[in-house]
């Protein structure tokens, strides 16, 4: 089974839930960006420290910092996967990510997109019971997110290593699907 892996999809598609499942039941290590940045700030290293004050200024962390983050985490573990889970969000990102995975000699094996319909999305999201929650932010999110992302989509795509994976169903139903993309 492929176990060095990259989730991509929408908001509500169901990411957080499926990553955490996968990595569980694989012996995985689980790379949020969001978790490790928060992580970091916690622990007080130099790089939180960083991030930190940046997010105090209400700025979002740059690529290099979340890239330093990213790449000190992969360094902190021997053997076994890893699944990361909101990096790399753009082409730039994922240009970058390359030469530092090969330099760890673990490059993406996978990357698993979780596709569903916008009007599953919006229930979903809209279920969840967020203050932010909204029809109209959500349309908006999904709109950023396509804008974004879909050249991200192309790019690993172009590569070879885009699994299109159908997220409706049961929380089982999609984890069963994404585990046998990944044989």
């Amino acid at each position: 089974m492929k176990t060095r892996l990259l989730f991509l999809g929408p908001p509500g598609a169901g990411k957080g839930t499926q990553a955490a499942r996968l990595c569980e039941t694989n012996g995985m290590k689980h790379l949020s960006t969001g978790d490790l940045l928060r992580a970091e700030v916690a622990a007080g290293t130099a790089l939180g420290q960083e991030a930190e004050t940046v997010m105090n200024r209400g700025e979002l962390v740059s690529d290099t910092l979340v890239l330093a983050i990213v790449e000190n985490q992969m360094k902190s573990f021997s053997g076994g996967g890893w699944l990361l889970d909101g990096f790399p969000r753009t082409v730039p990102q994922a240009e970058a990510l390359e030469p530092l995975l090969k330099d760890l000699n673990q490059p993406i094996q996978a990357v698993v997109l979780l596709e569903l319909d916008d009007a599953v999305l919006i229930q979903r999201l809209l279920a969840r019971g967020r203050a932010d929650d909204n029809e109209n932010v959500i349309r908006n999110r999904l709109e950023v997110y396509r804008e974004k992302t879909a050249p991200l989509i192309n790019f690993y795509r172009k590569k070879g290593l885009l699994l299109s994976v159908a997220a409706d169903g049961s929380v089982e139903e999609i984890t069963e699907r994404i585990s046998s993309t990944l044989i």
